[in-house]
């Protein structure tokens, strides 16, 4: 049997790189009309099959897809199960469709040595779904040898050149910050590591909107970490440094963290909401950290999921769909950590 035509053969005697070949056969952003038009052309002079092309003479036409999906261990530390329940939503969604998915957890040192998914070796998915950042050396060597078409869920590359489902992040913090200032406070911190991750610096940049369009200035002692830089851990490495003197409010970048903060904030003395109101993002709440229900924005995980295996099933079998960045509205949900101060 023939070997199979891969985007990177095509690339290689093209002179580009495998993700130019893959956006010109897409028909995605970033490559002129010309270079496209030679691409296809190559890549039908040489034989070369869509890999829901390759599956469908496998499968008889079927419309049914078996979707990869990766995720960093990073994002599955103790307490930090949102992307666990992210990845339940989205295999409930491919179910839906009449799909499957395939779980891969990539370990750190995996990461660090640019060890690519087993899944992609095996050859048996035919879209994969990337959750959550990867470090941006391995997601380069990933984006330039992946032949198959994919989507990143919860967060976009920093050109925002390929197919992403996100929460409003910016938005949603800007919301939460303002409601805030609408309970009388007036000195708000910020709780995470600002350029950790893109959705961190989104809601960092939504929490410093709300700050000017209030006309306060940002004070950088209020803005917390709430991880280890390197590792990313929050419950191993890692410990709270409050300010001297406190804000009477914070907005945390997940409800994690906000957890995290109220008990810590309870051991050295504080009242949560009485002393100081806190609020949170993602709306879920890990069970048995802190006895405090936290006020947050809900992420709509379900919409996400459900948006991405839309996607991802329109490029698999050549339909029309939204091409690059689409972005999933939430809703703040009240509960018992903000109270009001006198203005």
């Amino acid at each position: 049997m023939a070997k199979a035509v891969k985007m990177a053969d095509i690339a290689k005697v093209m002179g580009v790189s495998t993700v130019t070949v893959s956006k010109a056969l897409s028909d995605q952003k970033g490559v002129s009309e010309e270079l496209r038009i030679k691409i296809k052309e190559k890549a039908q002079e040489m034989g070369y099959k869509t890999a829901s092309a390759r599956y469908r003479e496998r499968s008889g036409g079927s419309g049914s897809y078996t979707f990869g999906v990766i995720v960093s261990d990073r994002f599955l530390a103790k307490y930090e199960s949102f992307y666990w329940n992210l990845y339940q939503e989205v295999a409930t969604a491919a179910v839906q469709k009449g799909c499957f998915t395939m779980l891969e957890v990539l370990k750190a040192e995996d990461e660090d040595k640019l060890v690519m998914p087993r899944l992609l070796g095996e050859r048996k998915a035919e879209g994969l779904i990337i959750i959550g950042r990867l470090q941006e050396t391995y997601m380069e060597k990933l984006i330039n040898q992946v032949d198959i078409p994919f989507i990143l869920l919860d967060f976009t590359d920093r050109n925002g050149s390929y197919d992403a489902v996100v929460s409003n992040s910016y938005m949603g913090m800007y919301r939460m910050t303002n409601y805030l200032f609408d309970m009388g406070h007036r000195e708000i911190g910020f709780v995470g590591n600002v350029f950790f991750t893109g959705s961190i610096t989104d809601r960092f940049f939504g929490y410093l909107k709300s700050l000017a369009e209030h006309g306060i200035e940002l004070e950088r002692e209020w803005v917390l970490q709430d991880r280890n830089q390197q590792t990313g851990r929050s419950d191993v490495g890692f410990t709270w440094k409050l300010p001297k003197k406190m804000p009477t409010a914070f907005v945390c970048n997940n409800d994690v963290a906000a957890a995290a903060l109220v008990e810590h904030l309870q051991q050295e003395g504080y009242r949560v909401p009485q002393d100081i109101s806190v609020v949170g993002y993602d709306n879920y709440q890990p069970p048995g950290l802190c006895d405090v229900e936290i006020t947050t924005y809900e992420v709509d995980m379900s919409g996400m999921a459900e948006q991405t295996v839309v996607n991802l099933v329109s490029k698999l079998s050549g339909e029309s769909y939204k091409q690059g960045v689409t972005i999933v509205d939430g809703k703040i949900i009240y509960k018992e950590s903000v109270s009001a101060i006198n203005v």
